[in-house]
């Protein structure tokens, strides 16, 4: 895993071959930065962000190098959990909080709010349509926020009343969509 960009751009972090894990490829994730990057202000570290489904960390970590003030990091596998542990005391930061729970457990149960949700729960997980309804039905998008769902090709969510827009890198896909109260012209 490669931070692609920010203070911790190049470092690389070994993953454990036995990792169920699909980390979000480079070529996508230095594409979403972009998009990211003119939505969002990345300077002055006062940004949240809630990674759902963290997996490795590799969005995390990124959030973290450009600059948000706080990432927490919702991973419910132990081994995963661990890695992302290990990451974060080893760049010797303060401002990542990993949690070790159920994602839709914990999205049901938070009180805090985001400036960005980012999600990549397994492209085969059940429920996963439900996502978005759950995730900007619980309160945690702040109204100028932005939700990001990472998903497989077989997934379209362009008819949902928050849905602004839909990109594809390679095999990776990523739907964005807007606070409830707040809809962007579709694409």
């Amino acid at each position: 895993m490669r931070v692609v960009s920010g203070i911790y751009k190049g470092r690389r972090f070994d993953i454990p071959r036995s990792f169920k894990a699909r980390p979000t490829t480079d070529f996508a994730k230095e594409n979403l930065f972009n998009v990211l990057s003119n939505r969002l202000d990345f300077e002055g570290g006062q940004l949240q962000a809630l990674d759902l489904f963290a997996g490795t960390g590799s969005i995390s970590l990124e959030l973290l190098s450009r600059g948000f003030g706080q990432v927490v990091s919702v991973e419910k596998d132990r081994d995963h959990y661990a890695f992302i542990c290990r990451v974060m005391k080893e760049l010797d930061t303060g401002h990542w909080l990993p949690v070790r729970a159920d994602v839709f457990k914990f999205v049901k149960s938070t009180h805090r709010q985001f400036d960005f949700i980012f999600a990549d729960p397994p492209y085969e997980l059940a429920g996963l349509e439900t996502l978005p309804d759950l995730v900007l039905g619980s309160g945690l998008l702040k109204p100028e926020g932005l939700f990001v769902l990472e998903h497989g090709k077989k997934n379209d969510f362009s008819t949902h009343p928050c849905y602004a827009e839909h990109r594809v890198y390679g095999s990776v896909n990523f739907s964005f969509f807007c606070h409830p109260d707040r809809q962007e012209p579709s694409e």
